[in-house]
């Protein structure tokens, strides 16, 4: 049985690396990147735990095994991890119903992952409604970016209740759709 719950210790925080590696581009093959996704930050032990003081992470654990996350960023650790500072910065230039990113109380989904022996089982589906469950009296909504090339992820978020809102490409020429699940105008 799954236990969708928060991360509260540095060895879940380790889990989370050890599932984060195995899914990085560079570990997997281009079949697998096509259909199964990928992710493309790596974080550190340190940033997780700089992450955890302001926000723990949602966790899909069978048994005491973490098998699945969902990182969860506030604004107030948009310069604890450098790579995703631009994102913050594309955010508060991002116009939604008429106001600016930055003009909301949001939470940064920083990154979703299930390990490959758990997936096609709803886990995504479910740790998403433990995420909502468990911001959606703090936040008005969740918002991330996906790469385009990750088609998986796209269409699971849009299955997930998210919209897109804004596209642009970065410095490295990788193209981005910023989407948000709005808790407030469900």
């Amino acid at each position: 049985m799954i236990n969708y719950t928060i991360s509260t210790t540095d060895k879940e925080l380790c889990e989370i690396l050890d599932l984060q590696k195995r899914n990085l581009p560079q570990r997997l093959t281009n079949e697998e990147i096509q259909s199964q996704g990928f992710l493309t930050v790596s974080h550190t032990l340190e940033d997780l735990q700089k992450m955890n003081v302001y926000e723990h992470n949602i966790i899909m654990k069978d048994g005491n095994k973490v098998v699945g996350y969902l990182l969860a960023m506030s604004k107030k650790s948009r310069y604890d991890i450098p790579i995703l500072i631009p994102m913050f910065e594309t955010f508060d230039n991002v116009l939604y119903n008429g106001k600016f990113i930055s003009q909301y109380n949001y939470i940064v989904v920083g990154q979703v992952c299930i390990d490959k022996m758990y997936r096609g089982r709803g886990l995504l589906d479910e740790s998403y409604k433990a995420y909502k469950k468990h911001f959606k009296n703090k936040y008005e909504f969740a918002i991330t970016e996906i790469a385009t090339a990750n088609q998986r992820s796209i269409n699971a978020h849009k299955r997930i209740g998210f919209s897109h809102i804004h596209s642009y490409t970065d410095i490295s020429n990788i193209e981005w759709s910023i989407v948000i699940w709005d808790w407030q105008n469900m």
